[in-house]
Order: C-alpha cells, then structure tokens, then sequence
C-alpha cells in the first residue's frame, strides 16, 4: 500500500506541476480524439440515417457487414491500417504511418461502424407515425430527414458519446500505427502501458488518473443523454410531438 500511496502522490504532483512529458500524451490523446471522432461522426451519421431510413438491394448484407466491425480485434484493424500506410502500402505515399493523422485513421476505422449501427437503429426505432404525419402535411424529402434526425437525436448524440469512449481509450491501434513517438504521437493510453513496463509507476498513474476523469466525465454525459432520450416528450407521448414538430416545420 505505501508503494501505490507514494505513487499516486507523485502522480498527483506530476499533474498539479504541468509536468510537460505527462500533458504531452494529454494533448496528442486529444488532438487524436478530436480527429477521429470528428470523421467518425461526419462520415457515420449519413451512412447510419441511410442505412436505417431507406431499403435497398444489400441491405441486409451492408448491415452485417457494419455488425462484423463492430466485433473485428482492434489488433486486427491496427495491422489492416498499417499494412495500408507503410511504405510499400497503397497508401505510404501519404506519409501518415507513425503520425497524429495515420493514428486518427486507424482509429476512425474504430469509431465509425460504431457510428452508423448505432445511428440506423435509433432511426429505425422512431415512431413510423412520424413519416406518416409530415407526408401528410406535404413535407418533402429534406423536411422528413430534417424530422427523423431531430427525433433521433438523443440517440445520436449517445452514439457519439459511445465512441468517444471507445477511442480514447484504444491502446493497439495507437501502439501500432503511431509507433509510441514521444512527444509526437505518444497517447495516454501507450504512455501508461511504457511507463508501467519501466517501473515510472507515478506517470503512469497520472495518466491513468486523467484517464479516468475522462471515463467519468463520458459515463455521465451518457447517463444524462439516456435519460433525456427515456424522458422526452417524442418518447413519452409515444412521437406524437416530435410529429407536431416534424408537421410544424412542413407547413407553408
């Protein structure tokens, strides 16, 4: 026990003096962060609307495609987005291999099948009245997306949430495609794993610390976001206002 005391008073020192080397992975975890999610949701939002809105030939077959990336070994995407960046890969031209952007690649690739399955299934799960109303009310094809989005809104920002997490706190596709480069593209995630192999138990838990914090600040954003979404009036009253809103925004 004296062992972990003393080390989490370092590593709250570490913290309180802006120890640079420790905010260093700070700043790339979230520069990182920011890239991927970003893409994920830019990129995920129109497919999963798409995916869960319209039927088309292969459906079916697109969605177990996005189900199977979800279970896909993070290990395994690390090594696919590797073998694509290195210099005798397709893309090693680029010069992303070893760098914040090749890392946020790999880690897009982590966030975005989280994106749109969650996407398609709270567009699937919104009241089917809800087309119905603002078809009827002579909405077109934008104000129905436009009504379907609001709808599932609390859905999707959980999705987002959900993903964030998920990438944070990726340790193999950021060892792998980032190299581990210290003060370039050393997350916090890495950081820890270093640290801790080489007996610097304070860093470590001082990244680890920051970690959580981050952990806990998503859990609660989840934890409001679910309980906004059980609780709002779409939900409760069974979408009836969220097709009021949908038939207000339709109307000449």
């Amino acid at each position: 026990m004296d062992y972990f005391a003393d080390g989490f008073t370092r590593a709250v020192a570490l913290l309180l003096a802006l120890d640079p080397e420790t905010f260093s992975a700070v700043w790339t975890t979230a520069s990182v962060t920011a890239l991927a999610l970003a893409a994920s949701l830019i990129l995920g939002l129109p497919l999963g609307f798409a995916l869960g809105h319209f039927r088309f030939p292969g459906r079916r077959g697109a969605r177990l495609f996005v189900d199977w990336m979800l279970s896909l070994p993070t290990v395994v995407i690390g090594l696919i987005v590797y073998a694509l960046l290195t210099a005798r890969g397709p893309l090693g031209q680029w010069g992303l291999l070893f760098s914040v952007p090749g890392m946020a690649l790999g880690l897009t690739l982590l966030g975005l099948p989280i994106i749109i399955a969650m996407t398609a299934t709270a567009v699937e799960s919104t009241d089917t009245r809800l087309t119905r109303a603002v078809l009827s009310l002579g909405a077109d094809r934008w104000q129905l997306l436009a009504a379907t989005l609001l709808e599932a809104r609390f859905a999707m920002a959980l999705a987002a949430a959900t993903a964030f997490g998920r990438i944070v706190s990726e340790v193999g596709i950021a060892m792998m495609v980032g190299g581990n480069i210290k003060w370039q593209t050393r997350t916090i995630t890495t950081a820890i794993a270093l640290e801790t192999g080489k007996g610097e138990f304070a860093t470590g838990i001082a990244l680890g610390i920051v970690l959580m914090i981050v952990a806990l600040v998503v859990n609660l954003l989840v934890g409001l976001l679910r309980g906004r979404a059980n609780g709002s009036p779409g939900v409760r009253q069974g979408g009836r206002s969220a097709s009021g809103a949908a038939g207000r925004g339709g109307r000449p």
